[in-house]
């Protein structure tokens, strides 16, 4: 399994990024995202951007890490999820469409 690690881009020098990770900054391929102003986050896979994303998303999907962390080291994911923890289970939309057409079976 790929986890996406949100990093915000300090530098570009041409298909290369210098971003930050948790405070360290890293060497990213930007090939696939193309270029961006310093300032921007991307969502990073084993080192290569994949998808630009904004600075909410990047808050979330940060705070979801640093509770898996905490977890995995004995701890308590703390507030870590609050974004889902009230919120309704969601269908993609392609079954979603499916739902309100009426069908239940493939």
């Amino acid at each position: 399994m790929c986890i996406g690690v949100p990093m915000q881009v300090i530098s570009v020098e041409g298909v290369a990024a210098k971003a930050l990770e948790r405070g360290e900054l890293r060497l990213i391929d930007m090939s696939l995202v193309g270029a961006v102003e310093p300032g921007t986050w991307v969502l990073t896979f084993l080192g290569a951007a994949r998808e630009i994303i904004s600075a909410d998303s990047a808050e979330k999907i940060t705070a979801a890490l640093e509770g898996l962390r905490a977890i995995m080291a004995g701890g308590d994911a703390g507030n870590a999820f609050a974004d889902l923890d009230n919120a309704a289970p969601q269908l993609p939309p392609h079954l979603e469409a499916a739902v309100s057409q009426g069908k239940t079976t493939a």
